[in-house]
């Protein structure tokens, strides 16, 4: 068995980077960014007005009077100079006449005809939006990221409509075994519903994948030989199930009868140990465990870093955070345990404690479940109040 670093930096070693597209910036939230992005235009154009309320010719102190010759509005501007005693109504995003100063808002104001006086000081350069003040023509968004809606609405303001992203991955997810049904499927009393699929699907989709569902593979060669190749044109095959070393456990030995350059198999981490990647043709394949709890863990382990890398982004492992033990625990055992735990708000850190049960077969408790909490290979036990490390769902 490998340690799940290694695992990893192999999964790594397999990836290579997808093509990148144009694509409409309607289509891109959630793609990832494959080339700086340049500002065409400078933001704001030109100095404009914070605030509802008046342009002044000059600052000046409480009881100042100016005279109103105009108005300028968001989309209209006033276009004559002012001179020091003169004002011009001006509202929010409206650009600033030429000798403006300084904006006095309307609450500082009062009105008697086209006078107005002042009831606080207006400080030079009060209430204005320099030009320029949030980015300027050839200012660059940097590359890759995954764009999100506070992204989008930068580019739109750059003025720029299509960006060149990284294909998203096609992933091909492949349930396996006789025992298993789709939901809505009528379980015969040897049978269960297939969970993971939907899980994995979910995950993939949220990490930027288009996922293709295939046909459970029954617990023949042929069938399960038929499925691999629906998926042909996937970059990226997860089969579920059939990865261990019984009479029918089939992935191992028809993927090989495929073409598949194997990368390792088993793991030394719980759950997921039955665990195998390499690559089958021009697609990455990706061996899960049956059990739907490995199943999950490992695609946050293995299958999200591996999409991630595919779209370019830095190849990293799940990111951890840390936490303060709630209770004791015993010792790990010889694999590292990422076990289902709960996450309480603490001084600082929060604080985490795992459940009870740590059955992999049990999805009940990983939905109540905030966390992994990651006990090292060989660790010994700890007290509550220690620090460690655990892994967000």
């Amino acid at each position: 068995m490998i340690t799940v670093d290694e695992a990893l930096a192999r999964c790594f070693s397999l990836v290579t980077i997808l093509p990148s597209e144009t694509v409409a910036l309607r289509q891109a939230a959630g793609r990832v960014l494959a080339n700086p992005a340049i500002a065409r235009l400078t933001q704001p154009p030109f100095d404009a007005s914070a605030m509802d309320g008046y342009a002044l010719g000059r600052a000046a102190e409480a009881n100042a009077r100016f005279t109103v010759i105009g108005e300028a509005g968001a989309g209209h501007a006033f276009d004559r100079p002012l001179g020091p005693d003169q004002a011009v109504r001006i509202f929010t995003g409206a650009p600033l006449p030429q000798g403006a100063e300084t904006i006095a808002i309307q609450e500082d104001v009062t009105v008697s005809g086209p006078q107005i006086t002042l009831t606080a000081s207006a400080k030079p350069g009060a209430h204005i939006r320099k030009r320029g003040q949030d980015f300027v023509q050839g200012d660059v968004l940097s590359a890759p990221r995954r764009l999100t809606s506070k992204d989008l609405a930068l580019l739109a303001a750059m003025n720029i409509p299509s960006v060149t992203a990284y294909r998203r991955p096609v992933v091909a997810l492949i349930a396996t075994g006789d025992e298993l049904v789709m939901p809505g499927d009528t379980p015969g009393p040897d049978q269960i519903v297939a969970s993971n699929l939907f899980a994995l699907e979910a995950m993939a989709r949220a990490e930027g994948a288009d996922v293709r569902m295939l046909p459970i593979a029954r617990d023949t060669e042929d069938e399960l030989s038929q499925v691999f190749h629906l998926a042909q044109g996937a970059d990226l095959i997860v089969t579920i199930g059939g990865a261990s070393v019984g009479d029918h456990d089939l992935v191992g030995k028809v993927a090989a009868d495929l073409g598949l350059e194997r990368a390792f198999w088993k793991i030394a981490m719980r759950p997921g140990k039955p665990l195998m990647a390499g690559r089958l043709g021009p697609a990455l394949m990706l061996g899960l465990p049956g059990n739907p709890v490995s199943a999950i863990v490992c695609g946050h382990l293995f299958m999200l870093p591996m999409l991630r890398a595919m779209q370019g982004l830095q190849p990293a492992p799940a990111p951890t955070q840390r936490a303060i033990l709630a209770e004791d625990v015993g010792p790990a055992g010889p694999r590292v345990h990422y076990m289902r735990a709960r996450l309480t708000p603490g001084n600082g850190l929060p604080q985490i404690a795992p459940f009870a049960s740590q059955d992999s077969a049990l999805l009940r408790i990983l939905t109540q479940a905030d966390a992994l909490l990651i006990r090292p290979m060989d660790d010994g036990p700890r007290r509550a109040g220690e620090m460690v490390d655990y892994l967000p769902l």
